[in-house]
Order: structure tokens, then sequence, then C-alpha cells
């Protein structure tokens, strides 16, 4: 369920930016161009289809987002961080460490035999 939201909030945002791209501020921009070769729509019902377009995209980018924030999946509890094992393991840099006191007769040197 998370893939499907999250590729609709990809599909979204792409449509998005191309018709914020697509719109000019004053009413030119591409709906312009089309003012002669498209006879059903005017420039007028074009802008006003960019701006409903627009409008409703981000107000379902912003619903798939909310969506998306609860279908994420989440892990078990049981489960520990590899920095919280890592910490319990951990030798205490307080403990003096034990060192031998004596070498064991199996580990001396030698001594020259002559």
């Amino acid at each position: 369920m998370y893939v499907l939201v999250s590729v609709l909030i990809i599909i979204a945002s792409i449509l998005l930016t191309l018709i914020v791209l697509v719109q000019n501020s004053k009413g030119g921009g591409l709906a312009a161009n089309f003012s002669g070769s498209n006879q059903v729509m005017g420039v007028r019902k074009t802008t006003d289809f960019l701006e409903k377009a627009t409008w409703t995209l981000a107000i379902a980018l912003v619903i798939l987002s909310i969506a998306a924030s609860m279908t994420i999946p989440r892990g078990q509890v049981e489960e520990r961080s590899r920095i919280e094992q890592e910490v319990n393991q951990a030798i205490d840099p307080t403990q003096m460490p034990e060192f031998p006191t004596s070498v064991p007769d199996s580990e001396q040197p030698a001594e020259n035999a002559e």
C-alpha cells in the first residue's frame, strides 16, 4: 500500500510541476498559444482548466502525503538497533585491564646453553 501511495505522489508531483510550468502569471504562457488553433476551449477556459488542475493536484498531493505517513511500514518493537547491541556489549572503560604478573614456564625464553 505504501509503494502505491508513493508512486501516486510521484506522478502527482510530476504533473503538478508540468502544469505550473505551462501557466503564465499574467494569463499568457502556453494557454495563449492555443487561442488560434483551439476552437473548443478559448484562452480563458484553458487558463481556468490549468488553475483548477493545479489546485486539484496540490490537494491530492497533500492527501496522498498524509496517507503515505499513515501507511509507512513499521518495524517490530522486539527488534533492537545495532547501536544498542554494541553499547550493551561494550567493555567498561573504567575497569583496569588484567595483565599477567608472571610469564608461565612454557613461554619463558630458553637461555643460551653452552
